[in-house]
């Protein structure tokens, strides 16, 4: 099913997605050979463009007929891609899309500079719109995802962490993006205070669903579909929702194998099979599954003010793929 919907996607927005590498290509423009070498290994990678798409999507879902849409949601791409170079420097990731980071080809200052260059050139694009609320949202974005990072940072190997807290973290790292993706859309469209309220609510719940699928394919997935590292969240001692929940369930004796492992930070297969054992038997997975698929419900409903055309099927169906996707 999730194979069939995904070609569906691709299907159905392959012009938008040919638009969007054709606009990332032409818009970096930097004078440095390293610069290009090292934005075009995380650029060109095998990212899946969501965010760029989703404004693309938003903005069409409003009325939008311009011509200014694929350049501007590259700043989205940008951004993204800005953020992954610094986050694979600070959790010491080895793969990233089943290839060797880029600090790990080059060195971790080109890779921090690069990201830093991809940043300013987010900045520029949304300059260049003249749209104020443009510019403030990706400002509002940015410090909205630093912040999470740094949050996330901080409660490092902290098993006393909330579900509440775990939400709030990843609404900063990953949905804010995707917030500010699908509100930039709408505004560029013109739309009225509604349709952007509507359209953010819509990203904002995509975002942590998105997210939560992310946490649970940790444990779920198999390294070579996945494209880094199957456990890595466990390895950087990040408490994610499948184990928040377990741990909230759990017997004293599952709870302090589970945190034996957790601070050990490098188990063993069989003791890495043994906790996923724990995650399936205390419902840690199917837990953060419903949550995820609740999620989507929400995001889906908060499009209902909108008339049914190609791009809300499309929100929708990338919706729905956001919890059966295996990427």
């Amino acid at each position: 099913m999730s194979v069939d919907l995904k070609s569906r996607i691709l299907l159905m927005a392959r012009d938008d997605l040919d638009a969007i590498e054709k606009a990332l290509l032409e818009n970096i423009d930097p004078y440095i050979d390293r610069v290009r070498e090292i934005a075009g290994h995380i650029l060109f990678g095998g990212g899946k463009r969501v965010r760029p798409l989703l404004m693309i999507l938003c903005a069409r879902l409003c009325g939008y007929s311009g011509s200014d849409d694929k350049k501007v949601s590259a700043m989205f791409e940008y951004l993204h891609a800005a953020t992954l170079l610094h986050d694979d420097v600070v959790d010491g990731a080895r793969m990233r899309r089943g290839k060797p980071v880029a600090h790990e080809v080059w060195d971790s200052a080109s890779a921090v500079l690069v990201g830093d260059f991809l940043l300013a050139r987010s900045a520029s694009i949304a300059v260049g719109t003249g749209r104020p609320l443009l510019m403030e949202i990706l400002a509002g974005v940015l410090e909205q995802m630093s912040q999470g990072e740094i949050h996330q940072l901080m409660r490092k190997g902290s098993a006393d962490i909330s579900e509440e807290e775990y939400r709030n973290i990843i609404y900063r790292k990953t949905a804010a993006l995707m917030e500010g993706s699908c509100r930039c859309g709408a505004i560029l469209a013109d739309a009225c205070d509604d349709e952007v309220d509507a359209l953010g609510e819509y990203g904002t719940n995509l975002g942590l669903a998105f997210q939560m699928t992310d946490d649970l394919l940790d444990y779920t997935a198999d390294t070579s579909v996945l494209g880094k590292m199957v456990g890595a969240d466990l390895r950087e001692g990040k408490f994610t929702l499948p184990l928040i929940y377990t741990l909230s369930v759990a017997n004293p004796d599952d709870s302090d194998f589970i945190m034996r492992i957790m601070k050990d930070r490098n188990p063993t297969p069989s003791e890495f099979d043994a906790l996923k054992g724990l995650l399936e038997t205390y419902g840690g997975i199917s837990y953060t599954r419903r949550c995820a698929e609740a999620l989507v419900k929400k995001a889906k409903d908060a499009l209902a003010p909108f008339p049914a055309c190609d791009a809300k099927t499309l929100l929708e169906m990338l919706a729905d793929y956001t919890v059966s996707r295996d990427w």
